[in-house]
């Protein structure tokens, strides 16, 4: 263990509530929408037992982190109101935190004001699809929180994300993007960095293949690099088939994530990504 108050920080880590969580082996972090229209999950995970169920099984498979999101991300989601956002996320927290107080827990949200909130409730990590860009005042409030932040390369917001996919070089101009914002969050004092390419979001499905296959350049920003891709589009749209029938595609390409120096998966399947990762660490290295 690793105290925040201790100023021990590594290129390699993150301190969620003060806590070391050490990517030198890869992580998962298992996903918690309570929301009513997520691409896959939507309105499954609504009703406090539901919730209660669906934590307990992310936990007996094994997530090093819980994801909470209460704000579909999915294109062209519906723009809720804070305050339902907020009633979201608390519930799931409660739960989540009243079955493993330890277990890091993550918010996914792009207000400032949720974060601060639920970090007030015990969250302890901020999961931001906009890197700050949805918010102006996110990048300030987490340096004030002192916690990890998740930052994701997105164009746009939800409702618009799919109109913002012209690049004359995505990798460079991504790694632009997160190179000025990890400067800008080093200056507002933010430590605890992870990055996150934003697989779907602003890109299509070619982009997401080519940026699957170029993670590594990602090497250089020099911060944990988080992979989403669970069952997303580029995946079933490709196999020609649903959401619902993708966590194969998805092991595959979180096999193929992995090997390109992806160091946190975030899953809806907690229990088949642990399992890549075990037998990617059979391999010599």
């Amino acid at each position: 263990m690793a105290s925040k108050d201790r100023g021990f920080y590594s290129k390699n880590t993150v301190c969620p509530g003060g806590n070391l969580l050490d990517f030198s082996e890869p992580k998962v972090m298992g996903i918690l929408n309570v929301t009513d229209d997520s691409f896959y999950d939507g309105g499954r995970f609504v009703k406090d037992a539901s919730i209660y169920k669906q934590a307990e099984k992310l936990l007996a498979e094994g997530a090093d982190i819980i994801d909470i999101g209460g704000y579909s991300s999915r294109p062209h989601a519906t723009d809720i109101p804070e305050a339902i956002e907020t009633q979201r996320v608390l519930k799931g927290l409660n739960i989540v935190k009243s079955l493993d107080p330890n277990l890091p827990v993550s918010i996914d949200t792009f207000r400032s004001t949720i974060a601060s909130v639920a970090v007030e409730h015990g969250a302890d990590i901020i999961n931001d699809i906009s890197g700050g860009n949805m918010d102006a005042k996110m990048f300030e409030t987490i340096a004030q929180l002192g916690v990890p932040y998740i930052m994701m390369h997105m164009i746009g917001t939800p409702q618009t994300m799919t109109s913002h996919t012209d690049y004359k070089d995505m990798v460079m101009e991504m790694l632009d993007y997160f190179s000025k914002k990890t400067m800008l969050l080093t200056q507002f004092g933010v430590k605890d960095v992870i990055i996150d390419v934003g697989f779907g979001f602003s890109k299509t499905i070619g982009q997401n293949f080519n940026l699957l296959a170029s993670l590594k350049n990602f090497r250089m920003l020099h911060s944990p690099l988080m992979v989403g891709i669970s069952r997303k589009s580029m995946i079933y749209k490709t196999l020609e088939t649903s959401a619902e029938n993708a966590l194969n595609g998805t092991t595959a390409l979180n096999t193929v994530a992995l090997l390109n120096s992806a160091q946190l998966l975030r899953v809806h399947d907690v229990k088949e990504a642990k399992q890549v990762i075990k037998l990617l660490k059979m391999l010599p290295h």
